[in-house]
């Protein structure tokens, strides 16, 4: 989540406007592959930076790389163009993102194994963290860690879980060494 006081203005405006319409869902799947898009394609904050195009040949451009997205979605995009905030539009994307999960009772999770793991264990460590950060349930993305050697490490926002072989390895090691 962003800092940015400008991206929370944007992303509430859209957000109470994605609630009011009933497509939060929709509109935060979109969010997330735009993240990506502009995450992926720096050439695009330069582009729609650029003064060489007027603000009316960056809207077309945006309608024709966007084309199929939420007009909501859309709309944002030209506002931020017309502000001069296009530098501020995946700190929106994030800030939306964040609010949706908020309102749903969702929380971020990364967790780290050392294999996939299985949707059973996902639905365990979602079910038995989220009571944890006060959250219904959690939105887990896993990622595969060989250095781990067993267990998991999970992080949720600046919250870290470890309970992973070489985390113990380590901690016995230190006190060993210690003593």
């Amino acid at each position: 989540m962003s800092n940015s006081v400008v991206a929370k203005r944007y992303a509430t405006a859209l957000f109470e406007l994605a609630q009011l319409r009933g497509l939060t869902g929709p509109i935060q799947e979109e969010m997330k592959e735009l993240t990506k898009v502009f995450r992926d394609n720096k050439e695009l904050s330069e582009l729609f930076g650029s003064p060489k195009f007027t603000a009316a040949k960056k809207k077309e451009m945006i309608a024709n790389i966007f084309k199929g997205v939420n007009p909501l979605v859309l709309n944002t995009l030209h506002v931020l163009l017309d502000a001069k905030r296009m530098d501020e539009a995946q700190n929106v994307f994030e800030e939306f993102h964040a609010l949706a999960n908020n309102a749903a009772g969702i929380e971020e999770a990364k967790v780290y194994s050392t294999r996939p793991l299985t949707e059973q264990e996902s639905n365990a460590i979602s079910a038995t963290f989220a009571k944890k950060v006060n959250k219904q349930s959690l939105r887990i993305e896993n990622i595969i860690d060989p250095s781990l050697i067993g267990g998991i490490r999970l992080q949720i926002g600046n919250q870290i879980y470890d309970s992973s072989l070489s985390s113990s390895l380590d901690k016995l090691q230190r006190k060993l060494i210690g003593s």
